[in-house]
């Protein structure tokens, strides 16, 4: 009889990674099915080559902006091959930490094939049975490339296969002004193509509160981007390959274009697993189905990352790996909260969030907000743009936060802290930070309420006599 294994992970992304080598490190006996190189969307297409094009083009920004410092600017040369060439070196770099090779030395056994449900307890691996305790569906996401007439035939790009590019486009059509999107847009730009960026929406970065789209709008056209808001693209004639591709923009404005970059979001992969053999079903936009626990329909498998669509980001995914390893081998009963969670847009400036941040219909949250023109450290940067909000709730506890700027990336977890904690602004504005520190932008905020409320006519009603009253007895 062959081997059952405690847990079998199919899908070699981040939240199979991690409870792979989760299970495994505890003792358990653990198998991983995937076809291609373990690291997932992160690895080759998502964060990591994102993150270096970004830092190269953000060397770009700085030569091209150097007056703002007194330095004498120049326009960088672009030698785009070269940039590509040291994307691949931060993937290979990165990629041991993910490879068969550290797998299998944690103790996992790696199939390399397609594995789909042939019943319960059985998985096919490309025509071996895999017998297991408990399973984990961690098969990722790809991206969606709408059916705009014309589109698919026009060859575009995703957040995949953009990283084949060779050379740098010079005329560069976006659509979908989401983090992806708005992220990959600044990036080309300063690299040096022409950017058009269209967005579907009313405004860019939906997820978060208009102020923030708003300036990041106003930052993206600044660097000479072509931006178009609750704008939708009807059509595209003729194709990369060929050279005469346009773009046509709610049925009448036509963009000339050398590429098309397609990043509206992405469709979980469930197609291949034959999930009705084992009774576990999808959510109406196709994710796997799981309850708080992040079990599915069936008690015996469970499911993370971006194949539930719950918070798309590589953290999440991590968290929903660790959380599989203690609910699934030993019926632990421990949630996934995704409403704490922070996420970060690396557009410059940056956006982070975390928690409830959108007032709008929820009558309860009070928004204190600090301008980032005066907070000194942002200010000796030479760009003293963006801000914080912070939103607390009837009892002025502090339920979620928003940060536009430098290290808001970084500037947020302290904030999740303080969500978590349940702290109020009081707790926030107490706490002492160096100064001159990104850190002290949410500080500020803080304490900007706290002044209001203690500086005021109300209390020095109260300390007035008081102060009176002290000095006649506190005399020298």
């Amino acid at each position: 009889m062959s081997k059952q294994y405690d847990l079998v992970v199919i899908g070699g992304g981040t939240a199979g990674l991690v409870a792979a080598h989760g299970a495994a490190g505890i003792g358990a006996s653990v198998a991983m099915i995937e076809p291609n190189h373990p690291g997932g969307d992160c690895l080759w297409h998502g964060c990591v080559p994102s993150k270096r094009l970004l830092a190269a083009a953000h060397a770009a920004h700085v030569m091209r902006t150097a007056g703002k410092h007194g330095i004498t600017p120049v326009e960088p040369e672009i030698d785009f091959a070269a940039v590509m060439t040291h994307i691949r070196s931060a993937q290979n770099h990165i990629a041991h930490h993910d490879s068969v090779e550290r797998l299998e030395n944690a103790g996992v056994d790696v199939i390399p094939a397609m594995g789909k449900f042939i019943g319960e307890g059985e998985i096919d691996a490309g025509g071996q049975t895999v017998h297991y305790r408990k399973a984990m569906i961690a098969t990722g996401a790809s991206p969606i490339v709408p059916g705009i007439p014309g589109l698919r035939e026009s060859n575009p790009l995703t957040s995949d296969s953009v990283w084949e590019l060779t050379e740098l486009p010079k005329r560069l059509v976006v659509i979908g002004g989401g983090a992806i999107g708005s992220e990959l847009s600044q990036a080309f730009r300063r690299l040096g193509s022409e950017v058009t960026l269209v967005e579907a929406l009313p405004r860019l970065l939906n997820t978060v509160g208009a102020n923030v789209g708003e300036l990041i709008v106003k930052r993206f056209e600044a660097e000479g981007m072509n931006v178009m808001e609750d704008a939708k693209v009807t059509g595209v004639e003729g194709s990369a390959s060929t050279g005469d591709l346009v773009v046509i923009v709610n049925d009448e404005i036509r963009v000339e274009a050398d590429q098309v970059l397609v990043a509206v979001g992405r469709r979980p992969n469930t197609a291949n697993l034959d999930l009705n053999a084992v009774g576990v079903e999808l959510t109406e936009r196709g994710h796997v189905q799981v309850d708080d626990k992040l079990e599915t329909t069936n008690d015996h498998i469970y499911a993370g990352g971006d194949v539930i669509g719950k918070m798309p980001f590589t953290h999440t995914a991590g968290m929903h790996g660790s959380l599989v390893v203690s609910n699934a081998l030993f019926g632990l009963r421990r949630n996934a909260d995704h409403e704490r969670i922070p996420f970060a847009i690396f557009t410059d400036p940056e956006v982070a969030s975390v928690g409830r941040i959108t007032p709008e219909g929820d009558e309860e949250l009070t928004v204190s907000h600090f301008d980032y023109e005066q907070l000194d450290r942002q200010v000796t940067t030479g760009d003293p743009v963006g801000f914080v909000d912070l939103f607390t709730d009837s009892r002025g506890r502090l339920v979620g936060a928003t940060v536009v700027g430098e290290t808001a990336g970084e500037t947020i977890n302290e904030m999740t802290a303080r969500v978590l904690a349940g702290d109020k602004l009081r707790d926030i504005g107490q706490m002492v930070r160096p100064y001159p520190t990104f850190a002290e932008g949410p500080a500020k905020a803080a304490n900007e309420v706290l002044r209001d409320q203690f500086f005021s006519d109300r209390v020095r009603k109260f300390t007035r006599p008081v102060l009176s009253l002290l000095r006649k007895i506190d005399k020298p």
